[in-house]
């Protein structure tokens, strides 16, 4: 498509769909860092100048801040965006990642997704490309000089990359990591903190973008929120991090959190910083924690605060509760979970203690399979079993029908009657029903 002759110029009177949804990218171990806005602008943090991308479809130059068709996710939770607007017979789809190649570099792909062939503008022209740009003026939007343009074929795609640092060669490197790739990599180590097999799925997604989001973007600062400092370091321990360079630090704020009143953030910011402490071999200090760390009951919110998203998510699942104890499931089984499978690996409940387990459903109750790795802590699940308890590494029970299992179950199978009635007999059945059994090793 010709793009000075068939695009006509953009006047339609759209309302800037730009939204609050911020997501940063980077590298681990590197310093450049990026804002994704939430229609696909790249915006560096080094003060150089926003990466804009425009569509000039068979129709008309799509801006994607003022289309209102513009969607945005992340490939599991990951810094891997992908934004999509509606074109003509399809979509155009942004995807932007981060690599290590070349000392540093953001991937821009663009993928048309649809049947007719369309070009992609980038007001900024010193993105390296696979390819050439298109030697033709761009007609119909106004754009900084030096902007490029690139046609897409269907169903085909392109990738750019953007230098953190001065770039090296003009072309990009012959093999990059896709996205998926990159993807996968960061739940490698987003699960480095624990991994959650749950039945919905936007909340593992949510978690994963939380660790990464603070794996990139390290902790609060201690001065503004001693809590969330706290809390935030012994995540980013659990992700990898050495511990001994944040001992000091940590130490002076564990005196702070130690004279506010006692909540359960302030509770668990001390267990973040006893996780640090013993990863650093720090016995004496540790040994002041659990001193200061009280067992007196505490209320476990019902809703996740907004400043305290990630450990709210996780303490819900297992949590230690002082004195050397710890609990499951303090939130109670969700209504939406009952009669639904999932599983826990690696959640901390202990300075040196993980727990893994996984419930299973005989009926309408919950049949629980644990094991603990680390010195013996025991535990409860005070909300869902009340009055059962164990210290054993490694066992299986089968707690009471929650409030509502029955229903649910009863919801469930005439819902999968249901299914089985409007479904062809010639084709088998997919088998739905889950292991009874599960390995933690």
């Amino acid at each position: 498509m010709p793009i000075t002759e068939s695009v006509a110029a953009d006047t339609t009177d759209t309302t800037d769909t730009t939204d609050t949804v911020q997501n940063t990218i980077g590298v681990l171990g590197g310093r450049w860092r990026a804002t994704v806005t939430g229609t696909g602008t790249v915006q560096p943090w080094d003060g150089s100048p926003d990466v804009n991308w425009f569509i000039a479809a068979d129709d008309r130059w799509h801006t994607p801040s003022k289309e209102p068709t513009v969607r945005q996710r992340r490939l599991d939770g990951a810094p891997v965006i992908e934004t999509r607007i509606k074109v003509p017979n399809g979509d155009a789809v942004h995807r932007v990642w981060c690599v290590a190649d070349a000392e540093g570099l953001t991937i821009i792909e663009i993928e048309n997704e649809s049947t007719l062939p369309f070009a992609v503008a980038f007001d900024r022209g010193d993105l390296l490309a696979s390819r050439a740009p298109a030697n033709v003026p761009i007609q119909g939007i106004d754009l900084p000089v030096g902007s490029a343009v690139y046609p897409v074929g269907h169903h085909t795609s392109i990738r750019f990359g953007l230098p953190h640092y001065a770039a090296t060669d003009a072309r990009l490197p012959a093999t990059i990591p896709t996205a998926m790739q990159v993807a996968r990599g960061w739940t490698t180590i987003t699960d480095g903190a624990g991994r959650m097999v749950l039945p919905d799925a936007n909340e593992m997604d949510l978690i994963a973008r939380l660790r990464s989001e603070l794996a990139l973007n390290g902790p609060l600062a201690p001065g503004d929120d001693p809590v969330g400092f706290l809390i935030g370091v012994g995540q980013l321990v659990r992700l990898g991090e050495q511990p001994e360079p944040w001992v000091p630090e940590v130490a002076d704020t564990v005196a702070r959190v130690a004279r506010m009143p006692h909540a359960w953030d302030a509770a668990a910011a001390l267990d973040g910083a006893a996780i640090v402490l013993a990863e650093a071999g720090e016995t004496r200090a540790l040994r002041d924690i659990a001193r200061l760390r009280s067992s007196d009951h505490v209320e476990f919110p019902a809703e996740a605060p907004s400043n305290r998203l990630l450990v709210w998510h996780e303490q819900r699942l297992a949590r230690c509760t002082g004195s050397g104890t710890a609990d499951l499931l303090s939130g109670g089984i969700p209504a939406r979970w009952l009669g639904a499978n999932f599983e826990v690996y690696g959640l901390p409940i202990g300075p040196s203690t993980t727990v893994s387990f996984a419930v299973r459903w005989h009926g309408d109750r919950p049949a629980v399979l644990w094991e603990t790795e680390g010195p013996t802590v025991p535990f409860t699940a005070a909300a869902v079993a009340p009055g059962w308890s164990t210290a054993e590494a490694k066992g299986e029970t089968l707690w009471p029908a929650p409030s509502g299992a029955a229903e649910a179950m009863a919801a469930q199978f005439a819902d999968s009657a249901d299914d089985h009635s409007s479904r062809d007999d010639s084709v088998p059945a997919p088998v739905t029903e889950p292991p009874t059994d599960i390995s933690f090793s």
